[in-house]
């Protein structure tokens, strides 16, 4: 089978904090052929960065609070726990982005970067694919509210065991994707780096 697509037309719908972008395509068949011309719109993010904390001598990882506007629809879940996180710019690749975003959202010098994965987060409607990376990190001094005031920023910062926080994914009080990835990666590949690191 031959993969391939072809773009009849796009416009762009919204445009605003994010954009919305409208395409007609049509794509080629596993069974064959091509398929119907097909509507969908597209959620245009752009490529962004996580970075999840983390102080292999205190076995601690670095949690960060905020306001979410996409869990509104469960108000007393509006707060959400995660990690550090941001949008790579123009001119900006990802690594200087997460050493960038761990200052500004947690007070954090990374000392050591490893990417871990890069992963789309919903393909089925955006565009958005994370560069999620490990940043070794000096937890003993973090923590307090951080954030860009001309980004509107609010972000509680804490620190906490390795155990609790994985705690946190098992009993639902970290319900976002990015952050479930890292700790869950960190599960696997932690003992390796307490070893590495210790």
């Amino acid at each position: 089978m031959i993969k391939d697509f072809k773009i009849i037309n796009r416009e762009v719908a919204y445009k605003g904090f994010f954009r919305l972008e409208k395409y007609q395509l049509r794509h080629t068949l596993f069974q064959g052929g091509w398929g119907e011309e097909i509507t969908r719109e597209l959620f245009m993010r752009g490529n962004c960065v996580a970075v999840l904390l983390y102080d292999p001598n205190r076995d601690e990882v670095v949690l960060i609070e905020q306001f979410r506007a996409g869990a509104i629809l469960n108000p007393d879940r509006a707060w959400l726990l995660e990690i550090v996180a941001g949008a790579i710019e123009e001119g900006e690749t990802a690594e200087e982005v997460a050493y960038r975003e761990s200052v500004e959202e947690a007070g954090c010098e990374i000392k050591e970067l490893t990417l871990i994965k890069e992963f789309y987060t919903t393909p089925g409607g955006a565009s958005e694919r994370i560069s999620l990376f490990l940043g070794i990190v000096d937890s003993s001094h973090v923590g307090g509210i951080h954030g860009l005031d001309d980004e509107h920023e609010d972000i509680l910062v804490s620190v906490v065991k390795f155990d609790d926080a994985f705690k946190m994914v098992e009993d639902g009080r970290i319900e976002s994707g990015i952050p479930i990835i890292a700790i869950q990666w960190l599960y696997i590949n932690r003992d390796k780096l307490r070893k590495k690191n210790g």
